[in-house]
């Protein structure tokens, strides 16, 4: 019988555990889109679509050490430098970490590649919150690795 309950208690975990991972999953895509929604947003200087799927406190660090402090200093950050820095800019979703069911952690390779031809390697870290049945971007931390990745 010992055994039994102690069979019994594991089997319960891991399919619970199971259950937690399929609802992650789903959620893992939900967030994928997300950032492909702010990545095409970027591209195409679509101010729309930032406000939709940024928090209005959102805040961002970017490379050059400028830090961007709500949804309207975010937004006009990103349509200057993607005029002043034109290319073609791709995230690309390495790991998405829960902290909780409601925010996560994702981050991502960001590469710029000029009109020239030269390409910028660098990471993107995403802070996503679930809101109003929703994930929103709620930061973002933008890093130039000094050596290579």
């Amino acid at each position: 019988m010992k055994h039994f309950l102690s069979f019994l208690f594991l089997s319960i975990s891991f399919l619970s555990f199971g259950q937690t991972t399929a609802d992650k999953k789903g959620e893992a895509v939900k967030i994928h889109h997300l950032i492909a929604h702010y990545s095409e947003a970027r591209e195409k200087q679509d101010t729309v679509l930032l406000k939709s799927i940024l928090t209005e406190d959102v805040d961002q660090l970017v490379s050059s050490g400028e830090w961007r402090t709500g949804i309207s200093a975010a937004i006009q950050g990103m349509l200057r430098s993607s005029t002043e820095s034109p290319g073609t800019r791709t995230l690309e979703v390495e790991k998405i970490k829960f902290l909780s069911d409601e925010i996560a952690l994702i981050d991502c390779r960001y590469t710029i590649k000029s009109p020239d031809g030269t390409t910028r390697n660098m990471w993107s870290s995403f802070t996503v919150v679930f809101r109003k049945r929703e994930w929103k971007i709620s930061a973002i931390r933008n890093m130039n690795p000094t050596t290579p990745n």
